[in-house]
């Protein structure tokens, strides 16, 4: 089965203004812009820790937009779980990490043949000066990350991928590992470039990550 690779990385916010000053504070860089998400009642800012190791990986500030009516269901990434919003109510935090698949419904099929269920896919757009982005995205239906968010959501780019037009910062990411993943779901993804484990200590984070930043190396952790 195809590999699946580092998309990006997704930190929750209460408001993006929280999450920017959150970003040039930690990581010494200002997020550029992102945009509205209609279908979630979302929007975000973003920018590139793209690598050689790591090509076309990028980071996102997501909040609820609110601005934006009601979605009609679930938002994703869990954004409307109460626990989740007072987890990040003074600061933001890594919640999730996001992986590009090359063949998004065969890879879901091979999570369901191991006992998971990582949702349908849902078709998403959203509006950039460089055209519009297109993609499917596997969300599940209560909008929460399996694994406590140690398992990637999956994600198929359709045509423009946004990190194409992001100008290096002077951010990357060295490292990233999820815990608690189990074996079998770690084998059908096969996920590049991540420590991936099945098993959680008591007290470890679900996820964390390694940036090279203006400020050093920072690790965050969910």
């Amino acid at each position: 089965m195809s590999a699946v690779f580092v998309d990006h990385l997704v930190v929750a916010a209460a408001t993006l203004a929280q999450g920017a000053a959150w970003c040039e504070a930690t990581l010494g860089v200002t997020p550029g812009p992102g945009g509205q998400h209609p279908l979630m009642g979302t929007h975000n800012r973003v920018f590139s820790i793209a690598s050689e190791s790591w090509p076309l990986a990028y980071f996102e500030i997501i909040a609820i937009d609110p601005a934006a009516p009601p979605p009609g269901r679930a938002r994703w990434y869990g954004l409307d779980d109460p626990a989740l919003q007072a987890r990040i109510a003074d600061t933001p935090r890594l919640i999730h990490a996001v992986a590009r698949s090359p063949m998004l419904d065969m890879h879901r099929w091979g999570l369901i043949q191991v006992g998971l269920q990582p949702g349908e896919p849902l078709a998403v757009q959203r509006e950039t000066p460089h055209g519009t982005l297109s993609w499917q995205l596997l969300v599940p239906a209560d909008g929460k990350p399996l694994c406590d968010g140690a398992l990637p959501t999956l994600i198929q780019w359709q045509g423009l991928h946004p990190a194409e037009n992001l100008p290096a910062c002077g951010i990357t990411l060295k490292a990233l590992t999820l815990r608690g993943v189990p074996a079998r779901a770690r084998d059908v993804l096969r996920l590049r470039g991540a420590q991936v484990l099945p098993e959680r200590q008591p007290g470890e984070a679900a996820l964390s990550a390694v940036l090279q930043t203006p400020k050093g190396d920072v690790t965050l952790e969910s």
